[in-house]
C-alpha cells in the first residue's frame, strides 16, 4: 500500500493519469483557498463580486502554482524558469477571465447563488488549467 501511495502522490511521474489525480488534490486545496477567500471578502468586507473573485482567484492560483511544482509537474525540465513563470501567468490570466466570466454570467444572468456559481466556474477552470499546463510541459520540456 505504501508503494502505491508513493507512486500515486510522491514519486516523479509523467503519467497523465497520475498527474491528473495529483492535480485534482492540489486543485482542491487551491479551490478551498479561492472559494474561501471569495466568501470572506465578499461577505465580510463587502467587496464587489468581480473584484473579490479576482483577488480570490489570484490567491488560489498562487497556492496551485507552488503545490503543483512540488507534487504534480515535478520532473526537471529544460524550460527556462522565467519562460515557465510567464506561461503560467498567461494560463492563469486566461483562466481568471474564464472563471470570472462564468461566475458573472451564472450569478447575474441566471440568478444562481454566487457561491454555487463559483464552484461551477472553479470546476470548469480546473480542467482548463490542467490541460494548458500539461500541454505547456509536454511541448517545452
Amino acid at each position: 500500500m505504501k508503494v502505491f501511495i508513493n507512486k500515486l502522490f510522491f514519486d516523479n511521474s509523467n503519467n497523465s493519469i497520475i498527474q491528473f489525480i495529483r492535480y485534482f488534490f492540489v486543485g482542491g486545496i487551491a479551490a478551498a483557498f479561492n472559494i474561501g477567500t471569495l466568501y470572506l471578502i465578499s461577505e465580510f468586507l463587502n467587496f464587489n463580486l468581480v473584484i473579490a473573485n479576482i483577488i480570490a482567484f489570484i490567491i488560489g492560483l498562487l497556492v496551485n502554482y507552488f503545490l503543483s511544482k512540488k507534487f504534480v509537474f515535478t520532473d526537471d525540465n529544460s524550460m527556462n524558469k522565467l519562460f515557465e513563470i510567464m506561461m503560467y501567468i498567461i494560463i492563469g490570466v486566461l483562466g481568471l477571465i474564464f472563471d470570472t466570466l462564468v461566475l458573472w454570467i451564472l450569478t447575474r444572468k441566471f440568478k444562481i447563488y454566487y457561491m454555487i456559481s463559483k464552484i461551477i466556474s472553479t470546476l470548469l477552470t480546473f480542467i482548463w488549467n490542467f490541460g494548458a499546463r500539461k500541454i505547456l510541459y509536454e511541448v517545452f520540456k
